[in-house]
């Protein structure tokens, strides 16, 4: 097959693949309002079971179990090295009232892992492959009055098609189920469709693009796509409202007839003086509310965020957001959480985000596979620019099925994300894999198509936006002639760089003490030397044309391929702050300020302060000056090193040298001119006697009837009140009320901290956590919104 009649029969199986069964015509209601369009959440009320064998659920001896979603099929130890891979079947029973007959409904799932069939009453009604981005499948024809029973059957063993890696030789898990949401849309016969079932290139539902943005004015495009499925031609009137902390600043409207069967894109133009724009110091957003409506009454509402804001390079390759030019401080995300994968929450990926830009970072990669809308929404909000990615990781299959896969995920990422103002480019490549060059450009058109102006980007030559990891840099760097991102640094240079793409074999293994994979009960001496690490490799980054850099990664997490957990990241698995992840939050502006976040002056102490610690106490802030004091002595006080580690940090650390251990209160205070901007201090611990427990909301208080997943952490004290750092030391934690505790391994303590992964049920009426350990006294906590 020639490139040229390969590409264009990817493109038919692009257009193909996307296609779902069209909606069915009918006489319309003559009822005296018309049917509103609605979304009903369907999270509730499902039942499940799950085999190894291929086998239909009336062959399948078990019960069902009653659960909600988001849900995965097995709770998992902490360390995964068994993920469990097979079918899981899920059913709903469901009512339907006489109305929906007459109307358009459809089913959007979220995220369903990874090859999924579903059948509606015993017929099949479709199918879909991919487990990170949603579908939608049209009911309507399927439904009768009264109950009905959708069924559905996952499959989340390796795949051919989907990929990446089969799990014993991949770098993370993809665990399983039903783990993001479902909705019901019930829609009039007149509609807004949804994009992910319209199929429509750089169209279907709402598009929201910016012709001009600019401070003085900026334009506000809005792209609506309406289907008319009723048996006769409809008149209308499409509204655009936009409003800003609560106010309409603009607005609007336009009447239109569709003839009966038909859909067309519809395009309203927003002119806007003195805009607010979105940048990752000002994530300024409006809210665009988008009315379909009849005779003066609505039919559709649909309401969304955006924010104003543009991407572009100069001729130096460096990013320019809204025209000023920005480095983008970054980190690589997985969404893995302990026991439940990926089964977490909106709130939870909202905390994720909280900690993420308290680190300092304003950028993150979302490796290797889409994240979940509510990251994004989240990113939004709080101002984190995205690289947003299509699954793949070491693997390329060279088959029409796995290309033709390939690009429709590349479209229904676009489809999906391309309204959050947080995305600056669409990563649609196969991370670290070799792909033909007719591919690459296949997935580059793709972006280029969905959305005209996007950039695409790759790890290879062919994208609009070249990303490449420091190991690899530093084994064959060439100067590159587009816009860089070094995707990723700071791990695996530390741990095998001689290991190339190999990342299983682990070649050439540094010692342990020199790695930057060190768990959080690693010792002092560890943690410091990934910190050291992750400063010389950040500073490294500013000697290459780049405009962002992402160190790997974030949170620790798990690997198929290895029996214990990657510990490269700046937090736990259980989201709990390293050393490193201080020296990254020295280097934010000292300037911005946030409610939402930690922000602003810092200053941390990265020291036990035992009678094993180093007596060179290393100190991060961003302050000008730190004074630290041992038992209220003044030490000294110093302006950060400028050793070679630090030359272009805009925050190098502070290093203070004491002759010899002393117990007591080490104290540091940040210094901007004369004043004192933050303090921190550790103080040599005693014996621990006690236990103070800690609720993580980050920005989010426990939030009842969603299946939220929160974090308890559960610090040894001393008599005093002092944290006391002892690894290894088991605690028992019970629960009252509609809570559960998600634990699967033992809860131990890491630098004296144990940490409980809580679920939370329907109600927090006398929601109650206990902890206890040999010789401390338990402590308790109640659970409030």
């Amino acid at each position: 097959m020639t490139s040229i009649s390969r590409f264009s029969f990817l493109l038919c199986c692009l257009l193909w693949l996307g296609a779902c069964q069209p909606f069915t015509s009918s006489t319309p209601s003559h009822s005296s309002s018309p049917f509103v369009s609605e979304v009903l959440p369907f999270n509730q009320d499902w039942q499940f079971k799950k085999t190894d064998e291929a086998l239909t659920p009336e062959q399948i001896t078990q019960a069902w179990e009653s659960i909600a979603l988001p849900h995965t099929p097995r709770l998992e130890p902490e360390v995964v090295n068994d993920q469990w891979q097979g079918i899981a079947w899920y059913q709903k029973s469901f009512s339907v009232p006489a109305a929906w007959l007459e109307q358009a409904v459809l089913i959007r799932f979220e995220g369903a892992m990874n090859a999924a069939d579903i059948w509606l009453n015993d017929k099949k009604v479709g199918t879909h492959l991919g487990g990170y981005l949603p579908f939608t499948l049209d009911l309507t024809p399927y439904l009768v009055a009264g109950s009905n029973t959708l069924r559905v059957r996952l499959d989340n063993r390796d795949n051919e098609i989907t990929g990446p890696k089969p799990l014993a030789l991949l770098d993370f898990n993809t665990y399983g189920g039903l783990y993001r949401d479902v909705n019901l849309l019930v829609k009039n016969r007149l509609m807004i469709t949804d994009e992910m079932h319209a199929n429509e290139v750089a169209g279907g539902g709402v598009f929201v693009t910016f012709p001009l943005v600019d401070k003085v004015k900026s334009e506000v495009k809005v792209k609506t796509h309406v289907a008319n499925t009723t048996g006769s031609n409809q008149t209308f009137t499409l509204t655009q409202t936009l409003s800003f902390d609560g106010s309409e600043v603009a607005k609007v409207s336009q009447q239109y007839t569709l003839i009966a069967g038909e859909k067309q894109h519809f395009n309203q133009l927003i002119t806007l003086p003195q805009p607010a724009l979105w940048s990752p110091k000002h994530p300024n957003l409006y809210t665009l509310d988008t009315v379909l409506s009849s005779l003066d009454t609505t039919i559709e509402h649909q309401s969304r965020n955006i924010g104003i804001r543009s991407f572009a390079f100069n001729d130096q390759n460096e990013l320019l957001i809204n025209g000023e030019k920005t480095f983008l401080r970054g980190v690589n995300r997985h969404q893995e959480y302990p026991f439940v994968g990926y089964a977490t929450s909106a709130q939870a990926d909202y905390r994720d985000a909280v900690k993420i830009k308290s680190a300092g970072f304003d950028y993150v990669r979302l490796s290797h596979y889409p994240h979940s809308t509510a990251f994004m929404k989240a990113a939004d909000e709080l101002g984190l620019v995205l690289l947003d990615a299509i699954l793949g990781w070491q693997y390329y299959n060279p088959t029409e099925e796995f290309e033709a896969h390939t690009l429709k995920a590349c479209a229904d990422l676009l489809r999906r994300d391309r309204n959050h103002a947080s995305v600056v480019a669409w990563e649609c490549s196969l991370n670290e894999s070799d792909m033909p060059d007719e591919f690459i450009a296949a997935l580059s058109d793709t972006v280029h198509a969905e959305y005209p102006g996007a950039y695409s980007a790759g790890w290879e030559l062919g994208y609009d936006i070249f990303v490449q990891a420091r190991q690899h840099r530093l084994q064959h760097y060439e100067t590159p002639t587009v816009p860089y991102i070094v995707s990723e640094y700071g791990d695996w240079e530390y741990y095998a760089q001689n290991a190339g793409l190999n990342q299983d074999s682990w070649q050439d293994l540094q010692e342990d003490e020199r790695t930057s994979r060190q768990l959080l009960n690693s010792g002092e001496k560890r943690l410091l030397q990934q910190a050291k690490n992750l400063q010389e490799a950040h500073n490294d980054n500013f000697t290459v044309p780049t405009f962002a850099d992402g160190y790997w990664v974030m949170f620790d997490y798990n690997r198929g391929y290895a029996d214990d957990i990657e510990a490269s990241g700046i937090a736990s698995i259980y989201r709990q702050p390293k050393f490193s992840y201080y020296f990254f939050q020295s280097q934010r502006d000292a300037n911005e300020h946030d409610p939402r976040f930690e922000s602003g002056p810092m200053v941390y102490v990265a020291s036990n302060w035992d009678a094993t610690s180093s007596t060179d106490v290393r100190v991060f802030s961003n302050a000008e000056q730190v004074a630290l004091y041992l038992n209220d002595r003044l030490i000294a006080t110093q302006s950060p090193d400028t050793d070679a580690l630090s030359t272009y940090l805009a925050h190098p650390p502070f290093t203070f040298s004491i002759n010899k251990f002393e117990p007591g209160t080490l104290r540091a205070e940040a210094l901007i001119g004369e004043n004192v901007v933050a303090r921190h201090s550790v103080t040599t611990p005693e014996q621990a006697t006690a236990i103070a427990l800690r609720l993580d909301k980050s920005g989010v208080s426990p939030t009842p009837h969603v299946k939220d997943k929160v974090f308890v952490y559960a610090q040894m004290v001393d008599a005093n009140g002092n944290p006391v750092s002892t690894n290894n030391i088991e605690l028992n934690a019970e629960v009252e009320g509609d809570i559960k505790l998600l634990n699967q391994s033992p809860i131990t303590t890491s630098r004296g901290e144990g940490a409980l992964l809580i679920e939370i049920g329907e109600t927090l009426n006398n929601a109650k956590i206990t902890v206890s350990g040999k010789g401390l006294t338990p402590a308790t906590l109640l659970l409030e919104q």
